[in-house]
């Protein structure tokens, strides 16, 4: 689910890295955010973002052999498409045509901050309510999260989108990811009757 949640990113900036999918600094972009994300069709139209759910789906039906697993993971590969539509300003389209949508909450940073924090630690109550096991791996990966979250609100801007810029973004990806991994394995989901079992 971790991974779902960050997928289209994942191959947003891979693809940024390879040319494919394009974006520049530009400090007029949008209040919070200084990049223009002009050109990500494959992964940041509905329907790219629909067939990286739809993938990611089978490959977890597949490799998990669980069915509304791999249902829940496309419905959370697709809420990257809706959420980032509230956010962005208008650079997300349909099927990567030339008309575009979103709210530009960005240019609203005492809406768009709050809304942030409420889901990540929104997220991060509802997992700790529905799971058992130690509280202290969750909080450092939560730690983390709202630390990237304050040096991406307020630390300084790049000045140039570049391979640096993409990997950096590949590289905390991958260092959240293996945190979510670890919490994954030291915490229980909470069953009917009470019982525990892996989180993973």
């Amino acid at each position: 689910m971790f991974i779902a949640a960050q997928l289209v990113d994942w191959g947003f900036f891979a693809l940024a890295m390879a040319g494919v999918e394009k974006m520049r600094v530009d400090p007029d972009a949008t209040v919070m955010v200084p990049f223009d994300l002009y050109h990500m069709p494959f992964t940041h139209s509905l329907l790219g973002t629909a067939i990286w759910a739809a993938v990611f789906a089978i490959i977890v039906m597949v490799f998990q052999r669980n069915f509304f697993g791999g249902v829940l993971t496309a419905f959370v590969v697709l809420s990257h498409w809706v959420l980032d539509w509230l956010t962005h300003a208008p650079d997300m389209t349909i099927a990567g045509g030339p008309k575009a949508y979103g709210l530009g909450l960005w240019n609203y940073p005492q809406i768009a901050m709050p809304l942030e924090l409420l889901i990540t630690i929104g997220a991060f109550m509802i997992y700790v309510k529905r799971t058992r096991g130690p509280v202290g791996p969750p909080l450092i990966l939560l730690g983390v999260l709202l630390l990237m979250q304050m040096v991406n609100w307020f630390g300084p801007a790049p000045t140039e989108a570049n391979m640096a810029l993409y990997a950096q973004a590949l590289i905390a990806f991958a260092v959240t990811t293996a945190l979510a991994w670890w919490v994954g394995h030291n915490r229980w989901h909470i069953r009917r009757g009470g019982l525990a079992a892996p989180s993973e």
